[in-house]
């Protein structure tokens, strides 16, 4: 240490103590990285890496960016996982002995971001801690640093449970102690979820913030605000109470069914279209897309609650003025749970809080409206609606209406909030039409036209006359000041004095107008608390008008619940699909479950649409339990605690699992969670493994949830066999989604119908994919031989006989006799005959197989 220079020294002292992190060390007008920083960051930022000398034998390794564009190169570190500490110069230069002091001020995380091209403001950023309760149960806290708003939950489970839950949330970053970091890591990294380590005492919590949490998870909460502390140094009164997850309160779906429904996040590209999220987002405020994410991932599952909800957009429906005139006036409300982060965090500009200013404005006729209207739920929910007089007055008299992005620069506090500004201001203005009268008495004495007065920092006023008009100048009153290569500058004793009186008065008006902001900032943060529950308020307002936007536009119905476990919902549709469609050729349907009768067996063909109605069914469930209107004529609905599903195959690249194993692990998720409330979807259960495997399995998990859990279900399967089952399991129904043959081709009906499926057309949806011609036919003929029990496998090498088994039994290969008789049958025009041709015919058969058996 003692070799390198003393700016040296001090960067690597500051860097001893944020090892884990890129130091930007701000060097006058950059921010500089210095030694592995400078190499690993040149390289991810593609920006040249050049050196220094540092005092030590050799150059040493650097590079740099501009403090005035950090912001994007920042965001891109740590867009890919990485952390930064901001180091700042916290002494005044002028008055420093010896080297500058600097100090870290703020760490930047992939959980802590709150700024930057990345940040879909309409998607709330959650960072996370977990702290391991007891075995397979685990307290999960998380916050939105840029909102505030802060919740946790119990996830009961192993570890890739509680990583299906980070997931679901989109958490980029995760704080937990060394024990388990070491359990997560590995899991974590495939994942692109950064961890890190919190082993200092948590922060000890105001009641305010954790007033309605058990002691069993409050560590996990201390945890995260301890860290959140430690990389923003900066007060976060913003951050909200925690609001406690209940499982009771909640209709639970687990990260795998979130995926597998496509809620949020369409499994094909990954976005937003394609999903629930997409069909239903219709809110004009970011606050509100967040909460209608929100309501998604988390329905509700108390019957009052959602029925209050109801009762407001069946209101919205019916009022379509009243509608229209809350959605424009709330578009000119800005995101006010951000603008709160902001001013909290000490961060907010001159414009947030004219933003801030301008929302306020606009609540007043959005409560005025709700309170006029005949709707009694609407006047009621206007109740909860605080205007923020006392803040909105504030801004009203300090911030001008169009400030600068600038903090530093004036123009941001209005004329008449502070005396002396005032007087400042005056000065300057004055000071201002001096210098214009006296650039245009000079032209006028000189009779040089472009004469002109100009400033700049070194050399401040000064007259500019071009060289070949100098002979026109009186210079005897002027001073020279600087020779430019076409130009002279002057300066004269008057235009010195007055530029004394303006500079002044523009640097303490500068000086006084920053501290009067920062004075107003500082006393906002007094009615942050009033403005999020404003917030609050008007993004559920926001979301409900969405609801009733899209209900009215594709004409979903009320759902109605009850306290049993019944679910019949008729002529129900897939919503998602229907509108990516023509909505005239979508065929709905229905579904009945019954007290008795709450399991159905789905079979039909691939592409005959059992997927699409097992979802459109949870979906149905879903939109009901959030407040929303559902797709169908009518629908009678239980309240459900949870819905699992096992639908579409994907191997889990990211921890080596294959699609059956994945498919194992989701059924067993689903079969140790589930209740007699909850909502089962599998979709073709064992089709990774063995025929008898997969149907073994099938019919016992089938068999399992019939006897002990009694949840509703529906199972959709190729297997044929399992149709037998109606007989067996006295709650299970089997349907079918019909299709024909017309001409050799097979007609998807997309009809849900009663009864078994008596084919799965395999081959025709081959023949629709375009398979080449040759496969089909090969295949047509194979599914002959296989029909009938005999197998010919050919080779290049001939031919060999296979035989079918069932367990030591071997089955008797159809005699040409047989096969015989199979022929006629299939071609035999049963219609056409008359009985008493009829039983001739069988005993034909009958004599024909009898003779056949005797000759052997």
């Amino acid at each position: 240490m003692t070799t390198y220079t003393p700016m040296i020294q001090q960067y690597l002292q500051v860097k001893a103590e944020y090892k884990d992190a890129f130091l930007f060390f701000r060097l006058g007008d950059f921010y500089e990285m210095f030694f592995t920083d400078a190499v690993e960051a040149a390289n991810i930022l593609e920006i040249t890496l050049t050196s220094r000398d540092g005092g030590g034998a050799e150059k040493i390794p650097m590079c740099g960016v501009p403090f005035h564009s950090a912001e994007g190169y920042i965001e891109t570190l740590v867009r890919k996982g990485h952390k930064v500490a901001i180091c700042e110069q916290t002494e005044d230069p002028k008055v420093a002995k010896g080297i500058v002091k600097r100090e870290v001020v703020k760490i930047i995380t992939p959980g802590t971001i709150t700024e930057g091209k990345s940040i879909d403001t309409r998607t709330n950023h959650f960072i996370g801690a977990v702290d391991q309760i007891e075995a397979n149960r685990f307290a999960l806290s998380y916050v939105d640093l840029s909102t505030g708003e802060g919740k946790v939950e119990i996830v009961t489970g192993d570890e890739r449970t509680l990583i299906s839950e980070v997931e679901a949330l989109s958490m980029r970053e995760l704080v937990v102690r060394e024990r388990l970091h070491i359990v997560l890591s590995d899991s974590m990294s495939k994942r692109n979820i950064v961890l890190s380590i919190e082993e200092g005492e948590g922060e000890q919590l105001s009641a305010e913030l954790t007033e309605q949490l058990p002691p069993s998870i409050r560590e996990s909460c201390e945890m995260l605000i301890a860290y959140l502390k430690r990389t923003q140094k900066s007060a976060l009164d913003h951050l909200q109470p925690f609001e406690y997850i209940q499982k009771s309160g909640k209709l639970s779906i687990d990260a795998n069914s979130m995926r597998n429904l496509e809620l949020v996040q369409s499994i094909r590209t990954g976005g937003k279209e394609g999903t629930l999220y997409w069909l239903l987002d219709e809110t004009v405020t970011a606050m509100g897309a967040r909460k209608m994410k929100s309501y998604i991932h988390q329905p509700l599952s108390n019957q009052n609650a959602i029925e209050e909800r109801l009762n407001i957009v069946e209101d919205l429906i019916d009022d379509y003025f009243l509608r229209e005139e809350l959605k424009e006036n709330l578009k000119e409300v800005y995101d006010l749970e951000r603008l709160s982060g902001r001013i909290s965090m000490g961060s907010a500009s001159g414009r947030d809080l004219s933003q801030l200013r301008n929302s306020l404005r606009k609540v007043p006729a959005i409560k005025q409206a709700l309170q006029q209207s005949k709707s009694r739920n609407l006047t009621h929910f206007a109740n909860k609606i605080d205007c923020c007089e006392t803040a909105l007055d504030l801004l009203e008299k300090s911030i001008a209406e169009m400030p600068p992005l600038s903090v530093k620069e004036g123009g941001i506090i209005k004329d008449g909030f502070d005396a002396q500004l005032d007087q400042y201001r005056e000065a300057s203005k004055h000071g201002k039409e001096w210098l214009a009268e006296l650039e245009q008495n000079e032209r006028q004495r000189t009779g040089i036209k472009n004469l002109k007065i100009g400033y700049n920092r070194i050399f401040g006023y000064y007259i500019e006359i071009t060289k070949s008009n100098i002979h026109l100048a009186d210079l005897t009153r002027y001073e020279r000041k600087q020779t430019l290569a076409n130009a002279e500058r002057y300066i004269t004793p008057e235009l010195k004095e007055k530029e004394d009186l303006i500079l002044n008065a523009d640097a303490a008006g500068q000086e006084l107008e920053y501290a009067l902001f920062c004075s107003v900032r500082d006393e906002m943060k007094a009615h942050i608390r009033t403005v999020q529950q404003l917030s609050s308020v008007l993004s559920e307002l926001d979301v409900l008008l969405s609801f009733a936007t899209v209900s009215e536009k594709y004409q979903f119905v009320r759902p109605k619940f009850h306290k049993g476990h019944a679910l019949e919902i008729k002529n129900g549709r897939h919503p998602v699909v229907e509108k990516m469609m023509d909505h005239s050729l979508y065929v709905p349907n229905s579904c009945s479950l019954t007290e008795d009768g709450n399991m159905l067996l789905i079979t039909g063909p691939n592409m005959s649409g059992k997927s699409t109605f097992m979802r459109q069914v949870a979906l149905t469930v879903i939109m009901a339990q959030i407040g929303c209107f559902v797709p169908c004529e009518s629908a009678l609905l239980p309240i459900t605690d949870q819905i699992f599903t096992r639908i579409g195959a994907a191997d889990d690249l990211a921890s080596g699992q294959s699609t059956f194993m994945m498919e194992m692990m989701e059924s067993r998720y689903a079969i140790a969670n589930a209740t007699a409330n909850s909502l089962l979807l599998f979709d073709e259960i064992g089709r990774g493994t063995s025929t008898y495997d997969g149907m073994s399995l099938a019919q016992a998990m089938m068999e399992y949830i019939h006897d002990e859990i009694g949840a509703n279900t529906l199972f959709s399967t190729h297997y044929h066999e399992l149709t037998h089952l109606d007989t067996e399991l006295k709650k299970l129904t089997n349907v079918h989604v019909a299709a024909i043959e017309q001409d050799g081709k097979v007609v998807f009906l997309h009809k849900v119908m009663a009864g078994a499926a008596d084919k799965s057309y395999g081959i025709h949806v081959a023949e629709l994919a375009n398979l080449p011609q040759p496969i089909i036919e090969r295949a047509k003929r194979l599914l002959v031989t296989f029909e009938s029990k005999e197998l010919e496998v050919m080779s290049d090498h001939g031919a060999e006989q296979l035989s079918f088994f069932d367990g030591q039994e071997q089955i008797v290969e159809p005699s040409e006799t047989q096969l015989e008789v199979i022929n006629e049958i299939e071609q035999i025009d049963l219609m056409n005959m008359t009985p008493m041709q009829a039983m001739q015919t069988i005993y034909n058969w009958k004599m024909k197989l009898k003779d056949k058996q005797e000759v052997k």
